[in-house]
């Protein structure tokens, strides 16, 4: 498998990994790329593919958490901002002057909004315009120029925003261009009182309605509308979830040997991510760890059809959490950067042209 150097983990841990041959040849045939986030180890990493084989690239963000994908740009939540980065597709090939054509696709950040540390859990397009899950105040809210947020929706059980995580609000679904489907940890009005009953008082609610549709669930996350379909991650449980809105009503499609968190549809396929426990105040006594005696970290593709798991990417050191996973489509080989890379600095994308300004040499691309 071929990898970057962006390798520094917590704690100068270097970042191992596998993967299972059924998960390259899955990996051979898709048309795109996955993007993982990971807090615990500061990364946004992309596992794409290059000549004949998996690679992996990360790089550092400050508590990478959130993902949103719309055509040529992301939306990045990270500890105490949301960073927006847009496809400078013409400067793509020319990244690496010795290794011409390396990437189809270089994201670079374009703008940020400092939110402070609202704890932003999901992050999702509703058409043109991004919302995010404030999980400190349980509420959804939209980006300001002037504000850290703009409240735009909170449970019913909620009655007041305030900075105490009182139901541990994380995941969001859209659906049909609109906010429809959240998931929260507790169905609580007091301050971290979700912690109280982590293992069983997790639920999901219809935004729309104001409604809590499911309840007794185990810490989950990631709730995901595709193909006419609810699905999300009863996360402290290991198990994939697909909900029926007419019935109100969820069934177990896969269990997996992790706490899962991060969860993409690629046509009959799921990609999730897989969490270890680490830290046992929070996340101890959970019915994951009385099914598995060992937890993984990583991502699994599993078969919308049968449940079956058809290929995994494990990491075997320096990475043990998850937060999110989404798909670039069409891209087979993208590259990232921070804003405090010095190659940010060198790149000059135009609406009709583009242009690398370096000390060696000037490249220019135009459309």
């Amino acid at each position: 498998m071929a990898e970057t150097p962006d390798y520094a983990a917590e704690a100068g841990s270097r970042i191992a990994c596998q993967v299972s041959p059924s998960f390259t040849t899955w990996l051979a045939e898709l048309p795109g790329t996955l993007a993982v986030t990971t807090y615990q180890a500061g990364k946004l990493a992309f596992i794409g593919w290059h000549q004949g084989q998996p690679t992996l690239l990360m790089r550092e963000f400050d508590k990478p958490m959130g993902l949103a994908i719309a055509p040529g740009q992301m939306a990045l939540a990270t500890r105490n901002e949301v960073t927006f980065l847009a496809n400078a597709p013409l400067l793509a090939p020319d990244y690496l002057i010795d290794q011409p054509n390396r990437y189809d696709a270089l994201y670079l950040p374009r703008s940020s909004y400092y939110t402070g540390d609202l704890n932003v859990h999901d992050v999702a397009y509703a058409g043109d315009e991004l919302w995010i899950v404030a999980s400190r105040f349980s509420c959804l809210a939209g980006l300001s120029r002037q504000h850290c947020f703009v409240p735009r929706w909170k449970p019913s059980f909620v009655s007041e925003l305030v900075p105490e995580d009182r139901c541990h609000l994380n995941g969001l679904a859209v659906v049909d261009g609109w906010p429809q489907y959240v998931t929260a940890m507790g169905e609580t009005d007091y301050v971290g009182g979700w912690r109280d009953n982590k293992s069983s008082g997790g639920l999901m609610m219809d935004v729309q309605s104001n409604e809590v549709v499911l309840r007794g669930l185990s810490m989950p996350h990631s709730p995901r509308w595709s193909q006419g379909r609810l699905w999300l991650l009863n996360s402290g449980a290991g198990e994939l979830l697909c909900y029926d809105p007419a019935r109100k009503e969820a069934v177990v499609v896969a269990v997996l040997p992790a706490y899962l968190r991060g969860l993409c549809l690629i046509g009959r396929y799921a990609v999730i991510g897989m969490c270890q426990i680490r830290e046992k105040h929070i996340f101890g006594g959970l019915p994951v760890q009385k099914r598995f005696e060992k937890l993984l970290s990583g991502i699994a593709v599993v078969d919308l059809q049968s449940g079956r798991t058809v290929g995994m990417f494990e990491f075997t050191s320096g990475c043990t959490e998850i937060y999110d996973v989404q798909y670039l489509a069409g891209i087979r080989q993208p590259n990232i950067l921070n804003r405090l890379d010095d190659t940010t600095r060198q790149a000059f994308p135009a609406p009709d042209f583009s242009y690398w300004l370096r000390s060696e040499n000037l490249i220019s691309t135009r459309d």
